[in-house]
């Protein structure tokens, strides 16, 4: 990358306007976009204008478009819906009200808009956009605007991004606003289950959703529900009778409550809808059954934005302003999205098509249809829900396989999660699964037990780990280990945890060549709170630790708000991985993140004191600096509190924070579950196969490279690698993988914490078409 392309972003803007707006329903994380759509397109040298009340505002104009400062959208981060106000707009569906928009936007010489909403709102972007020069010819005829005002705006670039709580929009992964209306619903939830516990009942859950099961679907796989109803996929006709089995099994076998999660827009095989009324009814009729239903309604678009939101808006912005300053009059309008953590553009015509492709599907009863074009992340959470939904373990047909799961390492939420669907997926296919306590210690020492399908019963939502875990290695225990895989006929092993679970995995590849026992497949599923294992871009439990890192940050800014001129420096945790450390920061909207895998010397803390001086002079009086626990032996978080404290007296006072094992508490969030449970299933499945392959003369033998792997998740693919294969991507020493994803985002925390540094632009997304996305890999 050359030195004059890092210089171009910073003069990308020069003499351009953006304008900002948020239309339709609002959704938590609407904010962070704003916020950073105002602070890149600041930093490019552009000018930024908020246009309040979405299109609205813009048919309006007068105070209603206001140019926007660096100040002025500090503090909304952490804040849900929309500061700058969203608006059903009815006159900018006329040509009318577009040409007074069209006639606002010259008067201020604004020819680039940002629009952040939900299908309909992006719709009529569009039609805006290709009525463009037909509004400004009639306005200078109509002598509103001058011939050189009208050369000068001759063209209006667009960016989408989707802000929906449905998660509704095709070619999008996650839409804003989808992590936090999960949050919501799971927090409602798992109080719910408790009071149902207490009196053996049965809720229906209804939630948001009028023409995508999005929510639902994944409500249900993070709670282990026993029905959900979603529009794409209606029930079979006799369904009645079937969820009333299905209900009545589960209490049979032990359970003291049934979950129920209806969307509103659910329905049956004829279009008719299927209400939470009509379900109650039902099971009180058939079942008697005590049946309350909870309708969330509006509490989902409600609350803080999740860290995903924050993140995701925050990342959407920036990838939205380059797309606005890089787009000339040939460029589509386009949308930027996310697919599996990499930000895309897509244009914006072809995914509204395919979203209104899914509504006429459903309204030609064409269901398949509709689930496929929801995309492989719809249908693979759908699968899943599918098998681990069924009750009735089958009977076994033909040999029964037996496959034992444990967690290594430090607790992570989620990790219960993984077990669960570990299990009973393992049950479902006919095998005897068997759980480990206390890691691979509890596999030397015996501590073994069987599981059948209720003993992982209600574990989705707990956090820890139940199993037990502990951070040691099974090299100096191998006798002891080889002796109870043959004792207890353990033919193939799922490793649930950190860094400790892989270099375990490696040791168990080492150790078979001595010992023909360890010569059975096994596969890591990594969760740990520091995401530091090679071969995934994820790990169960980081979502978790963020989120709870953030809503301490959160906190903490809100306390130094109100007392003015002062800096906190918090500790977070992660070993030598500094994922936390830049995530939180990204999220919590902090001024620096000290981590590990980028060095910093004391110039770089002098810069960052001097930085804090300056912030000082302007409204927003306080800081916040995160420090990875290990980043450096010695500037430790003491040595940096000193150093901010002598430099900053009389400017600031600096407080200290360490986080410490809050961090690994605390009950998953929807995200881990859903993950977890996910990578739980594709391990299982994968673990059939490879017994199936490595049976030979009556016994299991498995020595190849490929029957020892991580699952994990790499840009948009769940894919299994082969530990000896992920060694020479291994920093041992500091037990972190050499290449991390998230490194590329650290400039986007800098340029938003205000800091003169160069955007590299080589990392951006080029426009995608949406049809791609469909064959190949199979995503999460």
């Amino acid at each position: 990358m050359t030195h004059e392309e890092h210089h171009a972003a910073k003069t990308l803007g020069i003499g351009k306007a953006i304008a900002v707006l948020t239309s339709g329903g609002d959704a938590q994380g609407m904010n962070a976009a704003v916020r950073a759509v105002v602070r890149v397109g600041i930093f490019t040298g552009a000018r930024v204008f908020f246009v309040h009340e979405g299109y609205q505002g813009l048919v309006d104009g007068g105070d209603q478009i206001r140019e926007a400062t660096w100040e002025s959208v500090s503090m909304m981060l952490q804040l849900g819906g929309t500061v700058i106000g969203s608006a059903r707009c009815k006159d900018f569906r006329d040509r009318e009200g577009r040409l007074r928009a069209a006639h606002n936007l010259v008067k201020h010489g604004i020819t680039n808009l940002c629009v952040i909403g939900g299908d309909g709102s992006l719709t009529g972007a569009d039609t805006f956009r290709s009525e463009w020069s037909d509004l400004l010819n009639d306005l200078q005829k109509a002598g509103k605007i001058t011939a050189e005002e009208a050369t000068k705006s001759s063209y209006l670039n667009i960016v989408g991004l989707v802000g929906s709580i449905d998660n509704d929009f095709c070619g999008t992964d996650m839409t804003i606003g989808t992590d936090s209306a999960l949050h919501r619903i799971i927090e409602i939830v798992d109080a719910i289950t408790t009071t149902a516990q207490s009196h053996q009942r049965t809720f229906v859950l209804e939630v948001m959703g009028r023409h995508c099961g999005y929510l639902a679907l994944v409500t249900s796989l993070s709670c282990g529900a026993d029905w959900v109803f979603i529009p794409e996929c209606p029930p079979d006709d006799d369904w009645e009778e079937h969820l009333c089995r299905r209900l009545s099994e589960t209490r049979t076998r032990g359970s003291r409550l049934n979950i129920i999660i209806v969307a509103e827009g659910a329905i049956d095989k004829n279009g008719k809808p299927i209400t939470s009324e009509d379900i109650k009814n039902l099971v009180v009729k058939r079942l008697g059954y005590d049946t309350r239903v909870t309708v969330l309604g509006h509490v989902q678009r409600g609350g803080t934005p999740s860290a995903f939101d924050r993140i995701l808006g925050s990342r959407m912005g920036v990838e939205a302003v380059m797309a606005l300053l890089e787009g000339t009059p040939d460029t589509p309008a386009c949308v930027v999205s996310l697919s599996g953590n990499q930000a895309v553009r897509l244009p914006l015509m072809e995914c509204v098509q395919v979203t209104k492709d899914v509504t006429t599907a459903m309204n030609d009863r064409k269901f398949d249809e509709a689930m496929k074009l929801r995309g492989r992340s719809f249908m693979n959470n759908w699968e899943v829900y599918k098998l681990l939904a069924h009750v009735r373990p089958p009977v076994s047909k033909g040999s029964t396989h037996t496959v034992a799961v444990m967690n290594v390492g430090a607790p992570a939420a989620g990790m219960n999660a993984a077990v669960r669907s570990t299990v009973r997926i393992g049950l479902i296919q006919g095998n005897r699964v068997l759980v480990v306590h206390d890691g691979f210690e509890g596999l030397a020492r015996g501590q073994i037990e069987e599981a059948g399908w209720s003993y992982v019963g209600g574990w989705t939502g707990q956090g820890g780990s139940k199993l037990g875990t502990k951070r040691t290695l099974p090299k100096k225990s191998f006798e002891q280990i080889s002796a109870n895989i043959t004792k207890f006929n353990i033919q193939g092993l799922v490793i649930i945890g950190g860094f400790e679970a892989y270099t375990g995995g490696l040791e168990l590849m080492e150790g078979r060549k001595q010992f023909d026992e360890l010569c059975i497949p096994f596969v890591v599923i990594p969760a740990t709170v520091s995401n530091n294992v090679p071969g995934s871009d994820f790990s169960v439990g980081a979502d978790t630790a963020l989120n709870t890192i953030c809503t301490t940050c959160d906190r903490i800014k809100q306390s130094a708000a109100g007392t003015k001129r002062r800096v906190f420096i918090i500790e977070t945790m992660g070993g030598y991985c500094g994922y936390l450390a830049t995530m939180a920061g990204l999220a919590a909207g902090a001024d620096a993140a000290y981590i590990f895998e980028e060095p910093f010397t004391i110039r770089d803390l002098q810069a960052n004191v001097e930085h804090l001086v300056q912030k000082m002079k302007t409204t927003v009086k306080r800081g916040l600096v995160l420090r990875n626990e290990k980043c450096n032996e010695n500037y430790t978080t003491d040595f940096i509190f000193n150093l901010y404290s002598e430099e900053g007296k009389g400017i600031f006072d600096s407080r200290k924070n360490v986080l410490g094992h809050m961090q690994q508490g605390g009950s998953p969030t929807p995200f881990d579950r859903n993950f977890a449970t996910k990578m739980g299933a594709k391990a299982m499945n994968w673990m059939s196969g490879k017994i199936k392959e490595s049976y030979r003369n009556g016994r299991i033998f498995a020595n190849t490279p490929d029957s020892g792997c991580v699952l994990g998740m790499r840009k948009r693919a769940l894919v299994f690698q082969p530990v000896t294969e992920l060694k020479d991507q291994t920093d041992f020493e500091h037990r972190i993988p050499k290449e991390q994803w998230w490194l590329k985002l650290r400039p986007i925390l800098k340029i938003l914490a205000k800091y003169e540094i160069d955007l590299d632009t080589s990392e951006h997304a080029h426009l995608e078409h949406i049809t791609r996305k469909r064959s190949g890999e199979t995503s999460i």
